[in-house]
C-alpha cells in the first residue's frame, strides 16, 4: 500500500502540540505496563495521533479546532471502527489537566478485549 501522508505523519512527530508531547512521554518506550505505541502513524487516508497495534487501539487528541469538525471526526471514527479499530477520544485540557485519568482509560481499553469487528445481528454468537 502507498503511503501517501508520510511526510505530514512526519510534521506532525516534530510540531507536537503540548497535549501530545505529555501523553507520547507516558506511552513512548512501552513504558505504559508494555504496550508498544506508535505516534502520527498512517491507516488507510488517516494518520492516527497514537496507535497500539497490537491492542488495535487508537487514541486520538482534540484541541479547539475539532469542535468545529464534530461531524468529520464522527466519519473518521467509523471508518477506522470498520477497520477493526477502536478509538478513544480525550480533549488537550482532559491530557494537561489529568493525565492519570486519561491513562487509566488507556489502561481499561487495554485490558479488555477488543470486539469482533463484524458483530452478529442480535447479539448472537459463533457457533465453534
Amino acid at each position: 500500500m502507498k503511503r501517501m501522508n508520510v511526510n505530514r505523519a512526519r510534521r506532525l512527530r516534530v510540531d507536537q502540540t503540548d497535549a501530545e508531547q505529555k501523553l507520547w512521554y507516558h506511552l513512548r518506550n512501552r513504558h505504559l505496563q508494555g504496550w508498544k505505541f506508535r505516534r502520527q502513524h498512517e491507516i488507510d487516508r488517516y494518520i492516527a495521533d497514537f496507535l497500539c497495534r497490537d491492542a488495535a487501539l487508537i487514541v486520538e487528541l482534540d484541541g479547539a479546532q475539532h469542535g468545529e469538525q464534530v461531524a468529520y471526526d464522527e466519519a473518521r471514527t467509523r471508518k477506522l471502527e470498520s477497520m477493526g479499530y477502536r478509538v478513544l477520544r480525550f480533549w488537550d485540557n482532559d491530557v494537561l489537566t489529568n493525565i492519570e485519568g486519561v491513562l487509566e482509560v488507556i489502561l481499561e481499553a487495554l485490558a479488555s478485549p477488543a470486539p469482533h469487528p463484524n458483530p452478529l445481528p442480535g447479539g448472537e454468537r459463533e457457533q465453534g
